[in-house]
């Protein structure tokens, strides 16, 4: 190998040891519907949340304990704020997933990235480019498609949830980048604050009246498999994700990871017909074919490669 070529390869071999812990996130978010449907039911899902996400929380405080006492009072209000946006979207998510199959719940949150390019164009008065629409329309047939099945019928309750919580991620980022009040604090506590505001939201939700299972009665009905479906989605959905969009964000673009991100309704689809034995038929097919391949092409419309 001639001295060009190593130093041609060295930077794309440091950029994909940067994109694989990125693409195992997407992984790991897509076959999170599945393991989120494996342990919760319709009683059960604030209680999952608070366990989720509490048992995570403690391990941020204490990485993140010196920044976070350096936040200033509107820095923890902003975050606060985008922790209960935060709280509303896995609510729905999470109700959504118990309703509908891992493939739809996957594929369906995907139109995040149709809808967040169209809104952010709206709040800007700016024209929405004539590919980006077309890739738009696209990935809408293809969830149509998607909800119908085998037939035409309507929607399930978990395929709406689905899209509610699309248009809830959608709120997030937008919020998050237009709030002041966070711009420059450190990503580790403004994550912390939000992950704390979620769970005091579910713990405060599952204590309202009607709700019969506690988070501490799910814990203790919980068996091996359910624990370690638990700690799956604590540990790599929750802690790892974030710890890793963090870290890969500063060494490289948050165009490249978004991109990279944007597979999460592949593996979302793939665990789904592969694992829980998700049979779309022929129209699903086709939905969730349209809707990778306009979130795809929406995507490379709107946002260049990093």
């Amino acid at each position: 190998m001639s001295a060009t070529t190593a130093v041609s390869t060295l930077p794309q071999r440091r950029a994909w040891l940067t994109d694989l812990p990125v693409l195992l996130v997407a992984a790991v978010w897509g076959s999170s519907y599945l393991a989120a449907k494996g342990i919760t039911t319709a009683h059960t899902v604030l209680a999952v949340l608070v366990l989720r996400f509490a048992a995570v929380l403690p391990v941020l405080v204490v990485a993140g304990w010196r920044q976070l006492r350096a936040l200033r009072p509107a820095q923890l209000r902003g975050a606060g704020l985008l922790g209960v946006i935060l709280s509303a979207i896995f609510v729905l998510e999470t109700y959504g997933v118990v309703h509908t199959s891992a493939t739809n719940a996957g594929l369906i949150i995907s139109l995040t990235m149709i809808m967040t390019p169209l809104a952010e164009a709206a709040l800007r008065r700016t024209p929405v480019p004539g590919a980006f629409a077309a890739a738009a329309g696209l990935s809408v047939l293809g969830v149509l498609l998607l909800t119908q099945g085998a037939g035409f019928t309507e929607p399930s309750a978990g395929d709406l949830l689905m899209l509610l919580a699309a248009v809830g991620r959608t709120v997030y980022v937008l919020a998050m980048s237009r709030m002041r009040s966070v711009r420059g604090a450190d990503a580790l506590s403004l994550t912390t604050v939000q992950l704390g505001s979620a769970v005091a939201v579910f713990a405060v939700l599952a204590c309202a009246p009607g709700v019969t299972r506690s988070p501490w009665s799910v814990a203790a009905g919980f068996g091996t498999g359910e624990w370690l479906g638990l700690l799956y989605l604590s540990v790599f959905c929750t802690l790892f994700a974030f710890f890793t969009q963090m870290w890969a964000v500063r060494r490289t673009s948050p165009s490249r990871v978004s991109l990279l991100l944007g597979t999460e309704p592949v593996w979302a689809a793939a665990v789904g017909i592969a694992l829980a034995g998700d049979r779309p038929g022929a129209l699903g097919l086709a939905g969730a074919v349209l809707v990778l391949a306009g979130t795809t092409w929406g995507r490379r419309a709107v946002i260049p490669a990093g």
